[in-house]
């Protein structure tokens, strides 16, 4: 592992190779009690235009897809983009693309944008770009940014979540409408 490079599609490839939930979203206890702490934090508000980077299997793909008119939810995985397709297939509004942020980032504007458990396989450099990316993305609609990331130390990840969440909070774009933070996870939800 080296900070100075993020991690790229082969890394995933082998974690889905290994094991089709290799974080265990669908089983795990935590997990489910992290999405709804994500799913509550955004209130009462209803998006038009969504998109969630890294929705992996499709679990919270699936709680965010009620509160959006329409959700772009995208992974650099083939195999997780798959398993969320099936998981979501019936909910309207919500579509699939496989890039990997910030190499590709999708074009439009978006009232929300999700970065949940992904910002810390980024290098530095690649993080800065892509918080440009969104600050763009979510600009003209005024949009809400929100964030959450595992605390806790991991050794192949190039970055920390609390790294991840103060380079957002040092950019001038943004400011904090809430923050929460829990022994193993941090949630901000920013607004430009």
């Amino acid at each position: 592992m080296t900070r100075n490079r993020s991690l790229g599609a082969e890394y995933f490839d082998r974690l889905y190779s290994a094991c089709p939930d290799p974080w265990n979203f669908e089983t795990s206890t935590y997990e489910t009690d992290k999405y709804r702490a994500t799913v509550e934090a955004l209130g009462s508000r209803h998006f038009g235009n969504a998109l969630e980077i890294g929705c992996s299997i499709g679990v919270l793909t699936s709680l965010l897809a009620d509160r959006c008119t329409r959700l772009l939810s995208i992974d650099v995985n083939r195999y997780a983009l798959r398993t969320a397709k099936l998981r979501c297939n019936k909910k309207a509004g919500v579509t699939f693309a496989r890039m990997l942020v910030p190499n590709d980032f999708p074009p439009g504007n978006f009232d929300l944008i999700v970065l949940s458990e992904v910002g810390y396989y980024w290098s530095k450099a690649d993080l800065l770009r892509s918080i440009g990316k969104i600050a763009v993305a979510v600009q003209q609609k005024k949009g809400a940014v929100e964030l959450v990331h595992y605390l806790p130390k991991v050794h192949d990840y190039p970055l920390s979540g609390d790294e991840v969440h103060d380079a957002f909070l040092a950019d001038g774009r943004f400011r904090r409408l809430r923050s929460d933070r829990t022994e193993n996870y941090r949630l901000d939800v920013l607004t430009v």
